[in-house]
């Protein structure tokens, strides 16, 4: 008997032990849980140059002013439409479409958001001063009237069917808090006022942003209170913040650390494609380019004038190698605007075979059988790898006798000089490395900002920095722009891209990215195809 009451009473230790370490266990999961849901710690790679959402329409810049700002429209992971600060939109005659806003939206200062913050966006989006590429392309022709509070309509001089995708580009702002508001007001948090599901506390360039939850956000509500954004420029850097807990989640995962990570059982790594293709804009409008001279220094006409010398220049181009060598296999070789799957892309168009010795020949034919010398320009910590890349591109065009040079830095200082550091605020350089992701989920993204003459007074050809310019182009893409019938217009977008690219070698697409993102355990992130990083699509498991 008594045997038996002493294997009782351990059986009993025994139980109530476990209980305690199940209690403990429990206990750490929800003060986990709870410390999850306190403070998020995010290292990113691109710090955005400007909280002013309205300065510099960059990738870095637009997918941060989402975390405090919203659109009309609002553009999810596969860049689908849904709504946002409008709750519906339709098109009421040929020429004029109609938004409803949605009512009981609140500001972060706690004033209600009315058509009147809509019809000052509009205006002020334009005339930021300074910009080094602005939203003018998706707001040019097009007149914005004020029906009654919370409703617009806008009106274009010809059917315009891409209405809804313009209006998820250009961010929302108070015209209470932006009246007399200037880029260092919002950089300063002084005007800072959006209806995101997060508000501005406070950013120190190059250390640290920080964003608290909007209590009152008209969305699903955000899962972190708060919100710290650490810039961490060098991959490597970003990787050991990672595993040593300083940060709990990051974004462009270097391509070369994707399969050890994945084989961390401590990290969730999410990856998926973009629509962002690497391409290179060439100097196109110059008879003297700055950057180009004969292999003894002395001046010369611009090569890049001549179809032949960029044809050459792509043919050169070992599109395979890049991916696999510079890009780890985490890219995809490009032949045009977008990859495959996107609406607009030609069936027809490949990425260019690699051939130096035709590249040779078309060099001898255009009359620089001797070469000549050439600086390429580009960005040291904005796409993946975009320093090796232009590196390995240098090494590509020596092998065909372009005695090439490269030249990067920050993207702060790159796209200013890019866009408007030569006289008379052109283009300053002469050969450049650069990204376009498609917004609008269509080719007429790319087509009308990089391809289409660029006219500054009606928004089109802003971020042309080659200043490429076709009659035929402009007028397909014009006409695909006004075309309602989707396949219809597909057909014609393919059509500019064809001659654009595939004939004029107006722009040459190098490759499109990959992207992957990781987290501690516990998180999940889901991949979006505008390669945003954006905490409210960061979910716990």
């Amino acid at each position: 008997f008594h045997l038996r009451l002493i294997e009782i009473k351990k059986k009993r230790e025994k139980t109530m032990n476990m209980l305690r370490l199940f209690a403990v266990g429990l206990a750490a999961i929800l003060i986990s849980a709870n410390a999850m849901a306190a403070e998020l710690r995010v290292g990113l790679k691109s710090e955005p140059s400007s909280i002013d959402p309205h300065y510099h329409n960059l990738g870095p810049n637009n997918a941060f002013a989402t975390q405090i700002f919203s659109s009309l429209v609002g553009s999810d992971e596969n860049q689908q439409h849904y709504p946002d600060l409008a709750v519906s939109w339709e098109p009421i005659n040929d020429t004029t479409w109609e938004f409803k806003l949605r009512k009981g939206v609140k500001w972060h200062d706690g004033s209600d958001f009315t058509a009147d913050d809509v019809m000052f966006t509009v205006e002020r989006a334009q005339n930021v001063p300074n910009s080094p590429s602005s939203f003018v392309t998706y707001l040019k022709g097009k007149t914005f009237e004020k029906i009654d509070s919370h409703t617009i309509h806008i009106k274009t001089e010809q059917p315009y069917p891409l209405m809804p995708n313009d209006m998820t580009t250009v961010k929302i702002i108070s015209a209470k808090a932006g009246t007399g508001a200037s880029t260092e007001d919002y950089n300063s948090g002084k005007a800072t006022i959006g209806t995101g599901p997060y508000k501005f506390v406070e950013w120190v360039p190059g250390d640290r942003i920080i964003l608290e939850a909007n209590p009152n956000y008209h969305g699903d509500m955000a899962a972190f209170d708060k919100v710290t954004f650490k810039p961490i420029k060098a991959g490597p850097a970003r990787i050991s913040a990672l595993l040593a807990g300083d940060v709990d989640f990051i974004d462009n995962v270097p391509p070369l650390d994707v399969a050890r990570l994945k084989q961390d059982s401590s990290l969730e790594i999410s990856s998926g494609s973009s629509n962002r293709v690497i391409y290179l804009h060439m100097d196109q409008f110059r008879e003297n380019s700055p950057h180009i001279t004969a292999k003894d220094g002395s001046q010369i006409k611009n090569p890049l004038m001549d179809v032949r010398v960029r044809k050459a220049i792509s043919h050169a181009i070992n599109r395979d190698a890049i991916v696999a060598r510079v890009m780890e296999g985490i890219a995809t070789p490009a032949g045009q605007l977008l990859p495959a799957g996107f609406h607009g892309v030609s069936e027809n168009m490949k990425p260019l075979k690699y051939d130096p010795e035709l590249s040779k020949k078309l060099l001898a034919e255009a009359g620089y059988a001797d070469g000549f010398k050439m600086t390429i320009h580009g960005p040291n910590d904005r796409y993946i790898n975009d320093a090796k890349v232009a590196e390995a591109l240098a090494q590509m065009f020596n092998r065909i006798g372009i005695e090439a040079s490269v030249e990067t830095m920050t993207k702060a200082v790159y796209f200013k000089r890019a866009s408007r550091g030569g006289p008379n605020e052109s283009p300053e350089f002469s050969f450049m490395l650069l990204g376009w992701g498609a917004g609008s989920g269509e080719a007429s993204s790319p087509l009308k900002a990089l391809l289409h003459t660029f006219d500054k007074s009606k928004g089109l050809g802003a971020a042309n920095r080659g200043r490429h310019s076709d009659p035929r182009v402009d007028e397909i893409i014009q006409k695909a722009l006004a075309t309602v019938d989707s396949d219809a217009r597909g057909k014609l977008l393919a059509e500019a891209t064809e001659i654009a690219v595939g004939e004029n070698f107006g722009v040459i697409p190098v490759h499109y990215q990959q992207n992957t993102w990781a987290s501690k355990k516990g998180y999940k992130y889901t991949p979006r195809t505008d390669e945003r990083t954006i905490v409210m699509d960061l979910k716990a498991n």
